[in-house]
């Protein structure tokens, strides 16, 4: 079950959007409530990690699409679960439930298809780990450039409970997405470390993806990708990316950049094309998974998916078309003496 293993053998999949998929489900507030937060103070229609504890079987059965179409790596529904980001629903003392709770989502799922497919290669659960709504690089202030929203210690205590309600609900991976400030992630980075140092449990494998944000191919605190890679690489991570902001044809040439420079396994997973007018993904799963195709037949990765607009259909196309190609090799680094 050793994920690097099997990294060594095959281009692995990881799922795609769940906001996406979600949608099709046309929630209503009296979905997302429950009966638990049905008098609740105020709206949580939008809060999609919320369904991981009144609406379970949603979001087991969109786990289920994507290990059905293909998806070696299926992330919890939990890209806003910490308790900064639950704060715009005023439900911070959730935090630590909701990540358990979506967690054994996706584990449920994972065994569900295991039992019905005895003889599929292995499923991983990596525990979604997203950017956060404040951050520690920028100042929301135009008028106070040295004005900050949130401290570091505040951004690390709020990983940090994410982190242990993941492990305790039984994630494989920990995964830090979607980042667009190196700062943030670095809190994350710590409060894996500090919470591995602090329970004695043997630490679990991190992913870590970036976010190029623009056509300089910065991200927005503005590192290059070199810079980014630079950064975190003292995380020792499995595998380190990007996803998100771009489609795959204006990613392409960072992923290859990344692809040359990295000592680990590198992954990408981007939006099904630029958004459109009215804010919709259009790029079908066919165009997808042609662009991935050929950074896979080129040698520039080892992980990939889909982010915003993709569904199960790209996931399935993209495992189509890279089931036959061999993973990047890693690259042999000169001994440091």
């Amino acid at each position: 079950m050793d994920i690097r293993k099997e990294l060594e053998k095959r281009i692995l999949v990881i799922d795609g959007a769940m906001g996406t998929m979600i949608q099709r489900h046309k929630p209503t507030e009296a979905d997302y409530r429950g009966e638990r937060f049905k008098d609740w103070h105020c709206d949580v229609k939008g809060n999609n990690d919320l369904l991981c504890i009144t609406q379970p079987q949603i979001i087991r059965g969109i786990h289920k699409q994507y290990l059905e179409a293909g998806a070696d790596i299926i992330e919890t529904n939990t890209f806003s679960s910490t308790t900064i980001a639950m704060a715009d629903y005023d439900m911070q003392s959730l935090a630590y439930e909701l990540n358990v709770a979506a967690a054994r989502c996706a584990k449920e799922a994972v065994a569900e298809f295991m039992a019905e497919h005895p003889d599929a290669t292995p499923k991983y659960v990596a525990g979604a780990i997203g950017p956060l709504n404040k951050t520690l690089s920028l100042s929301p202030d135009v008028n106070n450039p040295g004005f900050r929203a949130v401290t570091f210690d505040e951004v690390m205590n709020a990983y940090y409970e994410q982190i242990s309600g993941l492990v305790d609900g039984g994630v494989d991976i920990l995964l830090i997405e979607t980042i667009f400030d190196t700062l943030n992630a670095k809190g994350a980075i710590f409060a894996v470390k500090k919470y591995f140092r602090d329970t004695g449990k043997p630490e679990l494998p991190v992913m870590i993806s970036g976010t190029i944000t623009d056509a300089s191919g910065r991200t927005l605190s503005g590192q290059t990708l070199e810079a980014f890679y630079t950064s975190v690489m003292h995380a020792n991570p499995l595998s380190i990316g990007l996803n998100c902001a771009l489609g795959a044809s204006e990613m392409r040439s960072h992923i290859e950049e990344l692809s040359q420079i990295a000592a680990c396994f590198t992954s990408a997973y981007p939006n099904a094309g630029l958004p459109n007018a009215m804010g919709e993904y259009d790029e079908e799963p066919h165009q997808t998974a042609h662009f991935i195709e050929e950074w896979a037949r080129r040698g520039f990765v080892n992980i990939v998916g889909g982010c915003c607009g993709t569904t199960p259909d790209h996931i399935r196309h993209i495992a189509q078309e890279v089931k036959n190609i061999s993973p990047r090799t890693l690259p042999v680094l000169e001994a440091s003496y």
